[in-house]
């Protein structure tokens, strides 16, 4: 039986319970759920009141626009060009002399000494460096899976032996030799330097010189290549310089394929794994993509960055403007900058991760 004082109490309780509302969280419950929303969720929840802006700018975490490395061919005087501040910085990085830059990935570069045959990680910000065991390395095109400081860190390496034969070469950082397999494939594969592979849930994907594509599977040690048609070309694409104009790269498990010609806009093509099928894109969706030789990025919501567009590896206007293709305005900026690839040496810049606080390391 309850008293009159104690249901008084009760429905005093009740009351104040109904009264409270999503703004009356407590804070560090509100900061910990805001901190996991995308950007964009991030965004759509500091317009609730003034105490969620307020948690939802305290926990905002800006994305990092990629920087432009570029390879001095002497010295060891390496400049970094910022596109969202349209900004060169320079770094003094006497490690890397005599170094051929093979690949980069969350901002560490993978290396190659011809001297000695030395194969090494080096981050160009914190200034360490992760030796692997030597390796002759020739027409190979290399890759690794994700931060060399990580145990699950995986070295690729691949190269035709035979149009039906490719040579696969594996490592990892605290690894004493490489693991090099022949692999037979039905479909003929002949790898290109000019196609960098891509890591993306959990395999490593690698482009052929006409477009087919091969997946390894690092686990299981199984390669293949896929019997999906290459992704339809722009016209005139075979005319110069082709084997140039295409740059694969990732964005949250999605593969995707820029394809360039001279003379046409960029197609983006992007791969239906369940179909086997690659699919022209009409629209990124709001990504970038960050287009070079030896590897390509893409981000988004990135200060200072057009979204929905791919910036190639090539300044404008005496280094002030990287060219790029906005699929939003269907044109290039600057205008008429219609690149032809054969004009740029391969290695002569990449673009790189820095960290958040980059400038402090410069």
């Amino acid at each position: 039986m309850v008293n009159g004082d104690e249901r008084t109490a009760s429905e005093d309780g009740k009351g104040r319970l109904e009264l409270q509302t999503w703004s009356d969280l407590p804070l560090e419950l509100l900061e910990l759920i805001l901190s996991n929303l995308t950007f964009e969720d991030n965004v759509r929840a500091s317009v609730v009141c003034k105490r969620w802006h307020k948690v939802a700018i305290s926990v905002r975490v800006m994305n990092q626009s990629p920087w432009l490395m570029y390879i001095p061919k002497s010295g060891c005087l390496y400049e970094f060009y910022d596109p969202s501040e349209r900004k060169i910085h320079s770094l003094e990085l006497p490690e890397l002399r005599g170094c051929r830059v093979c690949y980069t990935k969350q901002g560490w570069l993978l290396l190659y000494r011809r001297r000695n045959h030395l194969v090494f990680f080096f981050n160009p910000f914190t200034r360490e460096t992760i030796n692997l065991p030597s390796y002759e390395l020739a027409y190979e095109i290399m890759a690794f899976s994700c931060t060399p400081t990580s145990t699950n860190c995986v070295v690729f390496s691949i190269k035709h032996v035979h149009p039906t034969v490719v040579a696969i070469s594996t490592c990892h950082p605290g690894a004493s030799e490489w693991t090099i397999v022949n692999h037979r494939n039905r479909l003929p594969f002949v790898s290109s330097i000019w196609d960098k592979p891509v890591f993306c849930s959990g395999l490593f994907y690698c482009l052929s010189l006409t477009g087919w594509l091969g997946v390894y599977d690092p686990g299981r040690r199984y390669w293949k290549v896929l019997a999906v048609p290459p992704p339809r070309c722009p016209e005139n694409f075979f005319v110069k310089n082709w084997w140039k104009g295409k740059f694969m790269t990732e964005h949250n498990g999605d593969l995707l394929v820029v394809y360039t010609s001279q003379n046409k806009n960029p197609m983006i093509y992007k791969l239906y794994r369940s179909e086997l099928a690659w699919k022209e894109m009409e629209s990124l969706r709001g990504v970038t993509i960050f287009a070079s030789f030896l590897s390509s990025l893409s981000g988004a919501n990135l200060p200072g960055i057009m979204r929905n567009s791919v910036y190639f590896s090539k300044f404008r206007f005496f280094g002030k403007r990287c060219i790029s293709y906005s699929f939003d305005d269907c044109r290039y900026y600057p205008r008429k900058q219609q690149y032809d690839w054969g004009e740029q040496p391969p290695f002569e810049n990449i673009w790189i991760e820095p960290p958040r606080h980059a400038l402090s390391s410069i």
